[in-house]
């Protein structure tokens, strides 16, 4: 099987489409989370190769669990997930660990080409 990913974004819908472009593509999506809070407790759970994470999200957002899920497992592979207009959040995620990050609404070759770069 492919590489384990993490899916994290409040909207049913935008994991749905994220699960059916990675397993399309080879990837193993190993569970999802609707916010960062349990974006924690899955990573912990689940320990993927990778997690793709929604900035803006209800009780904890991207770049807190973020950061969270870093002190815990340092060399965690963290993508986030913005909408237009959400640079200074996403410079915030770099900062902070992120590996790279993708633009909604997502585009299936620009997913998977940051999925492969950074899960080398």
């Amino acid at each position: 099987m492919g590489k384990k990913v993490l899916i994290v974004d409040d909207a049913v819908f935008m994991r749905m489409k994220l699960r059916d472009i990675l397993e399309k593509n080879g990837y193993e999506v190993v569970d999802e989370a609707a916010n960062g809070l349990e974006a924690i407790e899955k990573y912990k759970a689940t320990t993927p190769d990778l997690v793709t994470m929604d900035i803006t999200m209800p009780e904890m957002d991207g770049v807190e669990a973020l950061k969270q899920i870093k002190t815990f497992d340092a060399n965690a592979k963290v993508l986030m997930c913005s909408a237009m207009g959400q640079q200074g959040m996403v410079m915030d995620a770099i900062r902070a660990g992120a590996v790279d990050f993708i633009v909604k609404p997502f585009d299936s070759d620009r997913v998977i080409k940051a999925l492969d770069k950074v899960s080398l």
